[in-house]
This record gives structure tokens, sequence and C-alpha cells, in this order.
């Protein structure tokens, strides 16, 4: 039995901005966000990958997401990932 696995992901925007997100399927949410489709990065577009977690469990890369968008989460984003 294949589990599913979870990534959260890292982006950079055009205006150098950095976005965290969370999907089962980047690739196809890479294509959402670049076409327009994520209120988020409509007006950020082209983005590109700077990094991807990957996790076999939903709910913590739901956390591990939801911590990078935290105070503590973005420095530790920016010391470790950028």
């Amino acid at each position: 039995m294949e589990t599913q696995a979870w990534t959260v992901y890292l982006l950079r925007c055009s205006n150098d901005s950095v976005y965290v997100g969370c999907t089962s399927n980047l690739e196809q949410r890479l294509k959402e966000h670049n076409y327009g489709k994520v209120k988020s990065t409509q007006y950020r577009i082209p983005v590109s990958v700077i990094t991807q977690i990957i996790f076999h469990d939903k709910y913590k890369a739901y956390l591990f997401e939801k911590y990078l968008k935290t105070g503590s989460g973005r420095a530790f984003l920016n010391k470790r990932f950028l």
C-alpha cells in the first residue's frame, strides 16, 4: 500500500517575497500558482520553487506549514532555507 505524500514548499515570487504552501501534488499546484489561479500569488508571478519538504503525515505537513508562517517559523525559514 502506497502512502500519500504531502509537500510543504517554499516559492520565490517575482517581487522576491517567499510564499509557503502545502499540497499533495506540487507539480499541479505550481501550475496553478503560475497561471494566476492562487489569490495569494496571482500578482507575484512567475514563481519558482526554492525548496520542498516531503511528509507522509498530512497533519504534520500542515502543522509545519502553519509553523513556517509564524514569527519564529519565518526566522527558522530565513536561517535554514534561504
